[in-house]
């Protein structure tokens, strides 16, 4: 275990921001991990998994230690249902791939999303009409401060919309280790119906779809409205996607004919923060090196040598144009750091 100091993170965040970590560990396995807490107090470390989502606006003064451990097995298999395990420095997109060719069916509808297993239940993440709770059984996680690990099943993350216990109560206490998830074997329960999904099917021909259908179809929607990383720097959706009550949906509605929006609850409408985002002039936005995306309003990007701050600030200017507008408040997806 090798500790490098002033290094630089640029290839360890999506973003591409140039900052650095006074000090950096990669941690490959559990011993490693309790040897870096035991020699550090939990303040004075940053811990990054997959570096998808955040935005980085200054150098971390602090042990940065980069989460890699690896490792996915089956756990117990019965006629229709799978548990699977992966540990959390292996990459989302490939473990995806790696329970499709399984034919292990849940997680399809959240191929391509960037990041770790690790960091996805801090995030619940989630897209095409399905989360990460749907499939979670549960998950390791080692405290900061005792060195041990334990065990929380779904109630006791608390999962929300893009939100967990990690977030909020538990945050800066856990190191997430490993993943468990419940999957099927057969019978799988088809996502079809959320986003371009259905017609980008119509569209490759196919009528009765597999969950690998399923994930090409997510693959190739993803590719033709998200920029990939490696060529430009971004984090995907960087806000939330706002919920709004029926009275302001109403009024939104008045004033814009086929608002998109998606049904939450009897009080309360999901709105599209790229459709918003888009109404206010800024889709294809640039101010030097950061930008918003040409194809998707959601994304903001960096399109070189933008600082974090610059991101930061185009975000907040979003935000402000969008409360003005709509008097709807955005609130970013994306941690900032």
């Amino acid at each position: 275990m090798q500790v490098l100091r002033n290094f630089s993170l640029k290839d360890y965040n999506s973003f591409g921001i140039d900052v650095n970590a006074e000090k950096f560990v990669s941690i490959e396995n559990l011993e490693d991990l309790r040897t870096v807490l035991r020699k550090n107090y939990a303040s004075e470390l940053f811990v990054l998994g997959g570096g998808s989502n955040m935005l980085l606006t200054k150098d971390i003064k602090k042990t940065v230690i980069h989460i890699a451990i690896k490792g996915k097995e089956i756990i117990a298999e019965e006629e229709n249902e799978v548990i699977v395990q992966a540990a959390a420095g292996e990459n989302w997109h490939k473990f995806v791939l790696w329970t499709l060719e399984q034919d292990f069916g849940g997680l399809e509808n959240l191929s391509l999303i960037p990041g770790n297993v690790g960091t996805a239940p801090i995030q619940n993440i989630g897209a095409y009409g399905v989360e990460l709770k749907d499939s979670f059984l549960s998950c390791k996680a080692m405290n900061v401060q005792t060195l041990e690990e334990k065990e929380f099943d779904l109630k006791e993350c608390d999962f929300d919309y893009r939100n967990s216990v990690f977030k909020n109560r538990l945050k800066g206490q856990y190191i997430i280790t490993s993943v468990k998830f419940r999957l099927t074997k057969k019978d799988h329960k088809l996502h079809t119906e959320y986003g371009a999904i259905k017609s980008e099917l119509e569209k490759q021909e196919i009528s009765s779809p597999t969950i690998q259908d399923i994930s090409n179809a997510v693959i190739a929607i993803r590719n033709s409205k998200l920029p990939d990383p490696k060529k430009i720097g971004n984090s995907g959706s960087f806000f939330k996607n706002p919920i709004i009550d029926k009275e302001k949906f109403e009024k939104l509605e008045s004033d814009y004919s086929g608002v998109p929006s998606y049904h939450v609850s009897d009080n309360e409408i999901k709105v599209p923060a790229g459709w918003l985002i888009d109404q206010a002039g800024f889709k294809g936005y640039r101010s030097g090196d950061a930008g918003v995306h040409k194809d998707q309003a959601l994304v903001l990007v960096n399109y070189g040598a933008a600082t974090g701050q610059e991101i930061l600030s185009l975000s907040q200017e979003i935000q402000q144009s969008i409360k003005a507008k709509f008097d709807i408040d955005l609130e970013a997806e994306v941690n900032i750091i």
